[in-house]
């Protein structure tokens, strides 16, 4: 499981031009599934995406998570993190899990996080979909369990 977290002065998802789903100060999560991705790792996940120091304390040093500055998730599924880009071209998805799994962990993942008191919006799986976010810092990190 991948997880790319952008540290956000707002960001939104959109399908057919129509916002779906939005935030203000928070984090805009990309997740990737893979083939042998489970829910206790979508768990994982979901507690180190939520307890993940990236916002400035009051000496200006990433030591709050998302909670601890009353921000919230906006959780995107992004099956192309899981790409294999190691040779050619164009990538590869095989390394990426099938869609069935993917969405049912994709859900699981942000029930995790609602279960810690987030409202984490998200994207529609499968959808073609447009998303703009103010990258704060800009600050980004990819994570994986």
């Amino acid at each position: 499981m991948i997880a790319l977290i952008q540290r956000v002065s707002s960001a939104n998802v959109a399908v057919n031009s129509q916002v779906i789903g939005e935030i203000n100060q928070g984090l805009l999560v990309l997740l990737a599934i893979e083939p042998n991705d489970t829910e206790a790792k979508a768990r994982r996940m979901a507690q180190r995406v939520a307890g993940y120091r990236v916002f400035n304390d009051e000496n200006d040093k990433m030591n709050l998570n998302v909670k601890q500055i009353g921000g919230d998730l906006l959780v995107i599924s992004q099956f192309t993190l899981a790409a294999d880009t190691n040779s050619g071209l164009r990538a590869s998805f095989t390394t990426a899990a099938k869609p069935e799994m993917s969405n049912e962990l994709y859900i699981y993942f942000t029930e995790q996080l609602r279960q810690q008191g987030f409202k984490a919006p998200t994207g529609e799986f499968g959808a073609d979909m447009q998303v703009q976010l103010v990258n704060d810092g800009p600050v980004t990190f990819t994570l994986t369990v």
